[in-house]
């Protein structure tokens, strides 16, 4: 059913992306050819349109919504017309949603279960067989912070379960490939000294300040600064006194 050329492949992935919202003529328009449409715009893009319904019509079980009701035609624009659980964007919001409510209610199994749920959906970059414009650049950075925050949330969930050994390679990962992100580097800070490394928490702070401040000028939040403090001297500074100062970095 997937269109063999771009400019359909465009269409279609913006319309999935934005599941039961009109999405205005113009911000298509704007995502196939930028500033400088052809001047049969309209009809090129209802061309588009037309060849995505053929597709689904193959694929459509013959007692089920035609084509024309899957794609449908809206004063300023085009719509999908599916469920929310229908495609894997609808479902990821679903999940991560429900794993946000889990874990502010303190169920972090449940937490866990639901946002380890919604990163299993993701296979690689959001349409990434789709040319991107504008529009669709928007959207995937938008599923993209999306997704980190659902991948933090579930960590922090699996930390409270007491599972930092099996988290540590994992965070170390993402350290790397995030060198800015202190909520990331605290969570490995977290795991690091309770697996007994707490030596290697200090330098993960001190690799954290450095780049914040070479890259930033900045030098890390104070929770953060008084994670490190808490490692430094257990004794003055009560690493989990009421466990305020875990829950301040665990929930960022």
């Amino acid at each position: 059913m997937l269109p063999s050329a771009s400019k359909p492949r465009q269409v279609l992935a913006l319309l999935s992306l934005r599941p039961r919202y009109v999405v205005q003529t113009e911000v298509l328009i704007e995502e196939l050819w930028g500033a400088a449409p052809p001047r049969s715009v309209l009809t090129t893009l209802q061309t588009y349109v037309l060849q995505l319904r053929r597709g689904l019509s193959q694929v459509l079980p013959p007692d089920g919504p035609r084509a024309k009701d899957v794609i449908t035609t809206s004063r300023g624009g085009y719509f999908l017309t599916v469920g929310q659980g229908s495609t894997d964007v609808g479902r990821f919001d679903d999940l991560f949603v429900r794993g946000q409510r889990a874990f502010r209610a303190g169920d972090c199994a449940d937490a866990s279960r639901l946002l380890g749920e919604a990163l299993g959906l993701w296979r690689g970059p959001v349409v990434a067989d789709a040319r991107h414009g504008r529009t669709l650049e928007i959207e995937s950075a938008r599923l993209e912070a999306d997704r980190l925050s659902a991948r933090e949330l579930r960590i922090s969930a699996e930390l409270r379960l007491g599972g930092h050994l099996a988290l540590l390679g994992e965070l170390t990962a993402l350290a790397g490939t995030y060198p800015l992100h202190e909520r990331v580097h605290g969570q490995l800070m977290l795991a690091l000294h309770r697996a007994g490394r707490t030596a290697e928490a200090v330098g993960a702070f001190h690799r954290l300040r450095r780049t914040l401040i070479e890259e930033l000028g900045l030098e890390p939040t104070r929770h953060i600064r008084q994670l490190h403090q808490a490692l430094l001297f257990p004794d003055t500074v009560a690493l989990a006194h009421g466990g305020r100062l875990e829950e301040a970095v665990l929930i960022g």
